[in-house]
């Protein structure tokens, strides 16, 4: 089985380690992973701000980019749920307002192949132990994107409980949103500080070592307050947990 890699911006530029965990978590089960090079932004940013127009080139480089592989996988909720649910129907309405021809065919292709980590570790390949060992205390920030609209459920917490050496403690608030919503934390940044501290101090009161995520936009905003107000807590993405190994344990 071979897998394309849909690393993301905020990953390629930001977080690379989590695109090399992906590589290395899935060539270790046995898939191999192509990673096309055309791939770029998916347009999220633009749609999420209102130029929906902008958005359409995006989309059509990234639907010519994964063209012909069975499966593209990503380590972000969001961007996932901006192909499988938005994609098609931003296509629609370019072709009916008479530009994109072709783009629809493109974003209905494209969208049933693309998955989120998890939901290809456990829907496709059909694991939750992956081999992982991550000897620490670790608890689950579930991003509104997984939650929502991808409806990953406990996949994620399946995949963890099944990792060496990993204590899994429960996140109080868990399904409300940490304040990041991409061009929301811009628009409104009081706001979602607070959402964000409300998070942050539910996560240290677990006393864990660890806050993780399946996106590193979320981790993102969460690991800033953690750090600007001195928290032993680090953020990390559940790819980096799950590439982990007692041979090759993460750095």
């Amino acid at each position: 089985m071979r897998a394309a890699l849909f690393v993301t911006c905020v990953n390629d530029v930001l977080y690379p380690r989590t695109g090399i965990a992906v590589v290395r978590l899935l060539e270790r089960l046995g898939v191999g992973v192509d990673f096309p090079a055309a791939q770029g932004c998916c347009g999220q940013p633009q749609y999420n701000t209102g130029y929906r127009r902008e958005s359409e080139p995006l989309l059509r480089r990234t639907a010519e980019a994964f063209a012909g592989h069975p499966y593209v996988v990503t380590p972000s909720g969001s961007c996932a749920a901006m192909v499988r649910s938005h994609y098609p129907r931003i296509a629609r309405r370019a072709e009916q307002e008479g530009r994109g021809s072709g783009l629809a065919a493109l974003a209905e292709d494209l969208a049933p192949r693309v998955y989120e980590l998890t939901e290809f570790l456990v829907d496709v390949l059909g694991v939750t132990d992956v081999g992982a060992y991550f000897p620490h205390t670790v608890t689950y920030h579930p991003s509104c994107h997984g939650l929502r609209e991808l409806g990953l459920g406990d996949r994620p917490r399946q995949l963890l409980a099944a990792v060496k050496g990993l204590d899994l403690v429960e996140l109080p608030g868990a399904e409300e949103c940490c304040g990041f919503g991409g061009t929301f934390a811009l628009k409104n940044p009081d706001v979602s500080a607070a959402m964000g501290t409300d998070k942050a101090d539910s996560a240290a009161g677990m006393g864990a070592d660890v806050l993780c995520g399946a996106d590193n936009s979320c981790l993102a905003h969460l690991g800033g307050i953690l750090r600007r107000r001195g928290d032993a807590m680090r953020t990390l993405h559940l790819a980096e947990i799950l590439a982990s190994t007692q041979e090759e344990p993460l750095r």
